[in-house]
């Protein structure tokens, strides 16, 4: 049994990048574990006319996240509450130290998160505070570190601005894309109409392109950051 920690930004990063490999993961009878850095929806209560408090909006998100893992049958989810959409307001360091003691204390053999060259700010951040709390010392116990993709913020970047995300590891979800897709109705919210990228159709058409690369009938796609054998 290998002990499998994602860490991600906001809640439905994790269905959106890896939920079909989380259930296939739990399936073979792994340990699954979501660690979130921030809500996800705090700041949209900014407007005026919002009908509903931050306060109110943030237990949604986190009731949603919780039912999400359910589905996936993974451990209920982690928050560590930093602002939404903010990450760079607050010194790395700060968040660095708030995820070494998630790592220390789980042990992880297996970290997920984000690609460092995503659009979404809080991404990117989450990324280099979690590569940063993972260094290689002696005792780490994380053999492996994979980056994820997360539609409407993996490809929206430009390719221009750094390493585009080209992935090298694949998970076979085949039996599990029903699965991703149905914890990913829990973010009903987030999702859009077709053909926008952030839509069931688009994720499941993601699925059987990355499966069809590899010769499977669904998959996810990932890139490699470290792998200790």
């Amino acid at each position: 049994m290998m002990k499998i920690l994602i860490i991600v930004a906001h809640p439905d990063d994790e269905v959106l990048g890896c939920g079909g490999s989380m259930a296939t993961w739990v399936d073979q009878g792994h340990n699954v574990r979501v660690l979130f850095m921030s809500d996800g929806v705090s700041l949209r209560t900014a407007a005026p006319d919002y009908p509903i408090t931050s306060a109110e909006l943030v237990q949604q998100r986190k009731d949603a996240a919780k039912r999400a893992a359910s589905r996936l049958g993974a451990r209920l989810p982690d928050f560590l509450d930093f602002p939404d959409n903010q990450l760079d307001s607050v010194p790395l360091l700060k968040i660095i130290k708030a995820v070494e003691p998630v790592i220390e204390s789980f042990h992880p053999d297996l970290v997920v998160t984000h690609h460092n060259n995503d659009l979404n700010i809080d991404h990117q951040i989450t990324q280099k505070a979690v590569v940063t709390a993972c260094r290689p010392q002696p005792g780490l116990s994380v053999k492996r570190i994979l980056a994820c993709e997360v539609p409407s913020s993996t490809e929206w970047q430009d390719p221009g601005s750094g390493p585009y995300f080209t992935p090298n590891w694949y998970v076979d979800i085949s039996e599990h894309l029903e699965t991703k897709l149905s914890a990913l109705t829990e973010y009903s919210d987030e999702l859009r109409e077709w053909p926008h990228s952030r839509s069931i159709d688009a994720v499941r058409h993601l699925a059987r392109w990355r499966g069809a690369t590899v010769g499977r009938p669904a998959a996810e796609a990932f890139m490699l950051i470290r792998n200790i054998d």
